[in-house]
């Protein structure tokens, strides 16, 4: 009886199971969103199931489903609508912004937060922006597009280093650029210490990267947002996260853009008409009539070499021998996607850019592979993997004879080359074309960055992270100078080196996100690094080479020198952060990090960074319920501590010996002195801010105040000659700076056909020193002072009076001190009797940066003006350039101005060869740097949906852009943003035959799949 109960059971399953198969039905639809527009990539799952399906390109999809059950439709950014399966067979879904998920979220360190809670300050940039300007230096995307952070090229060099200054400089030996931190990785900086070998210039330290792999940059200012990252945040910290998938069928990109550049400047210089005049005039004012015809003509004949020189035969225009017309081709793809467990992202890139200086290029090839799976509901696992490679043909440093730019102190009478076209040897100085000709520096840069992660979730808003990931940056140099190289007096020389500089980084963290009775929200991150730094340099130089084409070290008959060097550093770090919100509107934080570090005294391996801050949204208090222009205002304040480690590479604190030789016997000498108690620079930072948006955010912004005092300031101390040492590294010092910062966004106009929106930033900062050692005595170092009261690294130079109108002697201001502490401004011709003084700052104290964008219809237009003043250049060659002919140097036009006879009012004085007559240092090299440039401007044009959808394309955009296109300045010498790149972070704001950035206009195409 039992048997056939079970027997009739079955049946009975089996009938109930097939009525319920016969039940399910196809259901289809589309889905917009609000605007009506379709939604391709909605997931549609079948509640309760893992059946699902995703729309496509027009937002139709299709699914089996039956009566009664439910349809769940998801998308990013709209919120999530479930739908009945009733009797009908189409459903349509019309899906709505979620404003809670279309809060902006901003990288924080070791996770992320919404920017409405956030109780920080950070400037945040999409890959929108990022994408905006094509140049093979990434940080060029950053140049006023964020309050408070200055970035400077060092010059129009394609490898060019760049300065990244986040709320002024906050050391004066020691290090000033931001930790850059690439999808948590924090990166190796090169330049700090092994990036300019054999050249002699540093190299950027983001070269190697590309735009089009970069989704968000978030830069950290103060000190609650950076002291996650403790020791390495006193300069702040940029966040790089590179792209992910995104839910939705995959997504395919390719950008291919050719661009034209030229400098933005280039000065005008004597032709051979008006040398002539001006060195004649100049020969018979300082050495007399005949004597003074003499020298000149018998001058102007060895120029001339075989021409003719009193019929204008040649008139070399040197600067076109030093510049080129500059080429830039850019083109990268990316394939990108994800489903419910799997994201992916793949793409590459190239650049090739020819610079505008000659022989300067750069060729570049990027690949990125990002992929995570999630295994488990509690398990998730992926991998970032970056390659690349940059080969450049670099010039010399802007110090070295053999550079295009110092081309321009050449006469014009001498011609660039001989008859039989081969460069002159024969010119004033060296000829850099017989470096062109017979010499290379070639460098090529590998870099493999890569992260493999884990992250496992215990229970609902508790998850533990741990990631592990490697740095590797290997660089070589080749350089071969053949028989006929400038100042070549061996048959030939080559110089190789090979540098390989690696990280590893193993950081384990938990994070503890929960909320509580829907008003107590509360995360914590608390977690530990390590970080191990190698680096291994090795060199060698070799001479006498049987040919030119053996121009490999092998090559050479002998070995004239070499070096190895292997540099090893640790970080040990423990990190811990909490936030809480109370009702959303009451902000709560708290963060702190204890580092260790290898570099540091053994009496001071540690250091506690803390901070804390606290944000109120007033506009969620019902007081301001009535202010409906009012939709959104914060107040925010922070105070912390943050360090720099970069204090003088791995080994500061350490007494150092070094192999010698004596009398050809191998032995050992002290190079420094050790100081077991030398520590970390301390920053300490104060922020208090206001956010705000009015009229539903259409009018937003920004308004911070911060005030930042650096403490235990990393100085060189002179010891006395017989300690054995020249100085000892000591912690002495301290550093005073504070700002403001103001930020505003607003849309303008928004229409069907039409919209623009504008971003505007202002920033100013004002830094001075407090205390140095040996009871506050300056230390100057060259042009540079460091003085209490003063800015870092001010100039400190004698004063120009100008011209004498008697008699044409140039005039400079005695500045000797009065009884009563004032300056004589008395004047003299003796400039051996004028004193110097601190006479301008080579940072600017006010940026800003206003960018407009527009959209009509298809048509799109983004520009960026950027602004900088208060700074001072130095033109450290303004001595030889621009010194009315006191030695035979070309000379830049303005100095046809001199002074010729009694009265004539002048700037500059008499033309007196050999006289130096106004050549001394002074403020007459001196030059306010102010200026308004626009910086970038952009063009697109996107073409109409029913024209690309027949070409099975999403997207098909053609554009123009252009970098560096406008300059406003009274800036007299090349470029307001031309630097040396051979001056150190003791003597920055000079200029030394340095080359101006380029101008370049691209033109490209951008395409969807």
């Amino acid at each position: 009886m039992k048997t056939k109960l079970n027997l009739l059971l079955i049946i009975l399953a089996a009938l109930l199971s097939q009525a319920a198969i016969s039940q399910k039905k196809t259901i289809t639809g589309n889905v917009t969103d609000d605007a009506g527009m379709p939604l391709p990539g909605v997931n549609v799952l079948l509640k309760g199931t893992t059946t699902g399906t995703q729309t496509d390109f027009d937002g139709n999809y299709s699914i089996s489903a039956a009566t009664g059950d439910v349809l769940v439709f998801s998308f990013l950014g709209q919120k999530t609508v479930q739908k009945t399966v009733d009797a009908s067979s189409v459903i349509d879904v019309i899906m709505q912004e979620d404003a809670s998920q279309l809060d902006e979220i901003v990288v924080v360190g070791y996770g992320t937060q919404s920017k409405r809670n956030l109780t920080d300050n950070i400037s945040k940039l999409t890959s929108s922006d990022i994408s905006e300007v094509p140049n093979p230096n990434l940080q060029n995307a950053l140049v006023a597009k964020a309050a408070g952070v200055q970035v400077t090229q060092t010059n129009g060099k394609v490898e060019g280093g760049i300065n990244i200054r986040v709320r002024g400089a906050a050391s004066v030996s020691g290090g000033t650029q931001p930790l850059y931190v690439l999808d948590g990785i924090p990166l190796i900086d090169p330049t700090s210490d092994i990036g300019a070998i054999g050249n002699g210039a540093q190299t950027n330290p983001l070269l190697t990267l590309s735009a089009n792999e970069i989704e968000s940059i978030d830069i950290l200012k103060d000190a609650s947002s950076a002291a996650i990252y403790g020791a390495r945040g006193a300069n702040g910290v940029v966040l790089i996260t590179t792209k992910r998938g995104k839910q939705g069928k995959a997504q395919f990109t390719f950008n291919l853009s050719q661009g034209f550049s030229e400098p933005t400047n280039v000065r005008k210089w004597l032709n051979t008409e008006q040398y002539i005049e001006l060195f004649t005039e100049a020969a018979i004012n300082g050495l007399g009539p005949v004597d003074g015809i003499d020298e000149a003509e018998a001058t102007f004949d060895f120029l001339a070499g075989d021409t003719d020189w009193r019929t204008r035969e040649v008139d070399t225009d040197w600067s076109k021998e030093a510049f080129q017309d500059g080429y830039q081709t850019d083109a990268d793809f990316s394939v990108s996607g994800a489903d419910a467990k799997t994201s992916y992202f793949f793409s590459g890139a190239y650049n090739n850019t020819t610079g505008i200086i000659r022989d300067n290029s750069l060729e570049r090839a990027n690949a990125r592979t990002n992929v995570s799976h999630q295994f488990s509901d509690k398990f998730k696992a992926g991998m970032n993997l970056s390659f690349s490679r940059t080969e450049i043909d670099r010039i010399a440093n802007d110090n070295a004879f053999a550079t295009p730019l110092q081309a321009i102190a050449q006469s014009p009478l001498s011609p660039a080359r001989l008859a039989d076209g081969s460069p002159n040897p024969g010119t004033l100085y060296g000829n850099f074309l017989l470096d062109a000709e017979n010499a290379f520096f070639k460098t090529i840069i590998r870099r493999t960055v890569g992260k493999v992660f884990g992250e496992y979730t215990f229970i609902p808003g508790l998850k533990l992270n741990s990631d592990f990931s490697y740095d590797l940056f290997a660089q070589t140099e080749d350089n071969f100078r053949g028989s006929g190289a400038l100042f070549q007096s061996t048959n030939g020389e080559a110089f190789a080196s090979d540098l390989n500089s690696e990280s590893y980084t193993y950081s384990n963290y938990a994070t503890f996100d929960k909320s509580f009775n829907e008003r107590h929200n509360f995360n914590a991150v608390v977690g530990t690094e390590f970080i191990k730094y190698n680096r291994r340099i090795t060199s060698v130089t070799s001479q006498q080479f049987p040919s030119d084409d053996l121009s490999t070290v092998s090559g050479g008959a002998e070995i004239t020198a070499g070096t190895g060097v292997q540099l090893q550093s640790t970080f040990l770090s423990y990190f811990a952060r909490a936030t809480y919100d109370l009702d959303g509107k009451y902000l709560f934080k708290a963060s702190v990090r204890r580092d260790g570090s290898s570099r540091f005294g053994e009496n001071q391996r540690f250091g506690t960074f803390p901070a804390f801050s606290a944000g109120w949204i007033l506009s969620d208090e019902t007081f301001l319920e009535d202010f409906e222009a009012l939709s959104f205002l914060k107040l925010r304040g922070s105070w912390g501590q943050l360090g720099n480690a970069d204090i003088g590479g791995d080994y500061p604190s350490l007494f150092l010996f070094s192999g010698v030789s004596y009398n050809q016997r191998p032995g050992i000498a002290p190079v420094q002195p050790g100081n077991n108690n030398l520590t970390w620079e301390t920053s300490t930072q104060t922020d208090i801010g206001i956010d705000f948006g009015f009229l539903n955010g259409a009018l937003s912004g920004e308004i911070d105040y911060y005030q930042k005092n650096t403490e235990d300031l990393l100085f060189s101390v002179p010891l006395i000659p017989s300690s054995g040492a020249a100085s000892i590294n000591q912690n002495i010092g301290t550093l005073e700076s504070h700002g403001f910062e103001f930020v505003l966004n607003s849309k303008n106009i928004t229409t069907e056909d039409f919209s623009w929106s504008s971003n505007f930033n202002i920033s100013n900062n004002i830094i001075e020193l407090a205390s140095l050692p040996n009871n506050n005595a300056d230390i100057v170092n060259g042009l540079n002072i460091n003085r209490v009261g003063e800015s870092v690294a001010a100039f400190y130079l004698r004063e120009y009076a100008g011209v004498d109108p008697d008699n044409g002697d140039a005039l400079y201001f005695l500045n000797t001190e009065n009884p009563d502490g004032s300056l004589n401004k008395e004047t003299t011709n003796n400039v051996n009797e004028a004193q110097r003084i601190v006479a301008g700052n080579p940072f600017p104290e006010v940026i800003a940066g206003l960018t407009n964008t527009l959209l009509y219809k298809k048509f799109d237009l983004t520009f960026t003006f950027q602004g900088e003043w208060g700074a001072s250049i130095y033109n450290n060659g303004g001595r030889f350039q621009s010194v009315n002919g006191d030695f035979y140097d070309n000379q830049s036009i303005d100095q046809l101005n001199r002074w010729q006879q009694p009265g004539d009012i002048t700037n500059i004085p008499q033309a007196r060869l050999f006289g130096g007559n106004g050549s001394a240092q002074s403020t007459r090299f001196l030059a306010k740097a102010d200026f308004v440039r626009l910086r970038n401007l952009s063009l697109g044009y996107s073409l109409p949906s029913q024209v690309i959808e027949k070409m099975k394309i999403s997207k098909l955009r053609v554009y123009a852009t252009a970098i560096n296109l406008l300059t406003f300045t009274n800036y007299p010498f090349e470029d307001p943003e031309a630097r040396s790149d051979v001056e150190g972070q003791n003597s920055p704001g000079q200029t030394f035959y340095s080359a101006p950035p380029a101008k370049t206009i691209s033109i490209g195409v951008n395409v969807n799949f």
